[in-house]
This record gives C-alpha cells, structure tokens and sequence, in this order.
C-alpha cells in the first residue's frame, strides 16, 4: 500500500472513529453528518467521499467482512471442503475473540453492538449486509462446486452458512449480555459452531446415516 492509499485508510478510520464516537454519546439519530465532519475536521462533500450514507459511518465494519466467507472458500488448502473451510474459520474467529462471532465482551464492542441493534435504520442496513455476504458466498460455492445457473446448491447452502453463523453470533452474543464472561463462554461457543457445522454437513440424521442412505 502507497503512502497516499495509506492516508486515505486513515483519513477513513477517523472519520469513522468521530462518528461512532458521537453517536454512542448522543444517539445515531441525534447527530447530524454536519456533526461528525466538524468532529472529524473534513468537509461534508469528503466525509461522503469516504461513507456515502450516515449509516455507512457504522455499518463498513460489517461491510468490510462482506466477502470473507467467499474467501475463504477460494483460498482453502487443497482437499479441504468449503464447509470444513468455513468451520475452521469461525472456530479461528472464537479463538481471537473476532467480534463478528459474538464471542468479545470488551466495552467498546458491547457498546457498538448495543448501537448498532437498538437502531432501525442501522439494523436494516446490516440485513442488507448479510445478503450481500450470502450472494458473494454463494458464487464461490458455485465455483468450487462447477455448478450451473439452474442448480440451487449454492445458494442453499450459502444460506445456511450465513444463518448458522448469525445464530451462533446471536449466542454468543446473549450469553455475555446476561453477565457470561468471553473466556468462560469460549468452550460452549466451540462445541455450538462444531455442532451448527455438523448439521450443515450430515443433518439431523448424523453422519453414520448420511453414509448409508
């Protein structure tokens, strides 16, 4: 990265950094653009250079997680799976305490967390985001897979995918909202992805079945 990219990065983590600020002071709704370029010393037409809506100022931290997923599947090891590939993934995340996976209780993140769900407009936003991760999951899934237009195994499992992860996320994420710790909840949040992960690959029935049918 050249020395002007790099300055762009910064000037864009800034301005972020000023709003989110704001925001958790004051209320989403109750701080202006205005507001947060002043705060952020740019001018309003660079502030939309860099978020092209009040909510991009929140929700690029989802957005920048957009294609991860199909990454992941892209870049796996020879002879591993995509599904086994996004399990390792997830599970890696719990290790680090990544707070995509629910499982950080650092103020900061529980305060953004609490921002970003108690408002609507956010919220949708990040709904659109999900969507947006499940279609780009899905074409890498039809990649690896060499499936056809007509074949739905893509995109159905890319569905699931991101649904396992958005309830193993809304766990992990309860759990420490009721006054669990990130370290004590670690093992259950490991045995909840092994077990989500195992449903996507063999279902209800359990792998023994699934090799027989």
């Amino acid at each position: 990265m050249g020395l002007r990219e790099r300055k762009k990065q910064r000037t864009r983590q800034a301005i972020s950094d000023a709003a989110i600020s704001l925001f958790l002071q004051h209320g989403f709704d109750q701080v202006s653009v205005v507001d947060v370029a002043a705060t952020a010393e740019v001018s309003k037409p660079t502030l939309f250079k860099y978020f092209p809506t009040k909510e991009d100022l929140v929700v690029h931290r989802f957005a920048d997680h957009e294609t991860v997923a199909g990454d992941i599947v892209r870049e796996r090891r020879s002879g591993v799976s995509p599904l086994a590939a996004l399990h390792q993934h997830f599970v890696d995340g719990l290790a680090r305490r990544d707070p995509i996976t629910g499982l950080n209780d650092e103020q900061e993140v529980l305060d953004f967390h609490g921002l970003v769900y108690s408002t609507p407009s956010l919220l949708t936003r990040v709904v659109q985001y999900q969507s947006r991760a499940e279609d780009a999951l899905a074409q890498a899934l039809a990649e690896a897979f060499d499936a056809g237009p007509a074949d739905l195994t893509p995109r159905l499992l890319a569905g699931q995918v991101v649904a396992a992860q958005r309830i193993l996320a809304a766990a992990n994420w309860q759990r420490i909202v009721d006054g669990a710790t990130a370290d004590g909840s670690y093992p259950q949040a490991v045995a909840d992805a092994d077990h989500a992960f195992a449903l996507l690959e063999w279902g209800l029935a359990g792998p023994s079945a699934a090799r027989t049918a």
